[in-house]
């Protein structure tokens, strides 16, 4: 997933290349379990051969890690930031972002993924590179926007703070009611968006 500016026809191909495979390699663990497919069954789905998978991903655990944070409208990402104000700080810029980010949808690609790892272990050591992905992909973004306003030691702790605040919700560690759970799971749960003002407000104060 990346919210950085408009890239070139080639990587634009390259990048849906690279989303085709992991959506289908996300779909076939969901459906069938890690176990229960194979990368041929990847790129047979998806219509690319085993040598174009290769060219993006090491194994099907990588690229199932990847479809779990596949987003379907990047174009809405690359519009929105156009319109933001140039003095935009990053951290209201991160706030902002999130903010359309975090969607039912994705928020549920997520847990999926995490509930997938628990019970497929040869995933686990990709639920990290889950999340370093989407921090390296904000700071991208952050370091861009800002064009040189602000070091890139800041974005980094930034962006580390805000994913990493995000990981107790998925593995059950927090009691959050997150978007698209069923309702009974919100008895006696903080309400998402109050944990998401909550973590801004704490980075706003400076702790």
């Amino acid at each position: 997933m990346t919210f950085h500016s408009k890239p070139s026809l080639r990587d634009q191909k390259k990048e849906a290349t690279a989303s085709a495979l992991a959506e289908v390699a996300f779909e076939l663990a969901l459906e069938h379990g890690l176990d229960g497919f194979v990368v041929d069954d990847v790129v047979q789905r998806a219509g690319f051969s085993r040598r174009t998978f290769a060219n993006y991903f090491s194994c099907k655990e990588d690229a199932v890690a990847a479809g779990a944070i596949t987003i379907k409208n990047p174009d809405a990402y690359e519009s929105y930031l156009a319109g933001l104000p140039k003095d935009t700080s990053p951290l209201e810029l991160m706030y902002l972002l999130l903010k359309m980010q975090l969607t039912t949808a994705f928020m549920q690609q997520l847990r999926q993924f995490v509930s997938l790892s628990k019970r497929h272990p040869t995933l686990e050591p990709y639920l990290l590179s889950v999340f370093h992905r989407l921090q390296m992909s904000a700071q991208e973004v952050m370091n861009e926007f800002s064009q040189g306003r602000y070091p890139k030691g800041y974005t980094h702790l930034l962006a580390g703070a805000v994913y990493g605040a995000f990981m107790p919700l998925l593995d059950g560690s927090l009691n959050v009611h997150l978007p698209g759970q069923a309702e009974e799971a919100a008895e006696g749960a903080l309400p998402f968006e109050q944990y998401l003002e909550s973590i801004f407000a704490y980075l706003r104060n400076g702790f």
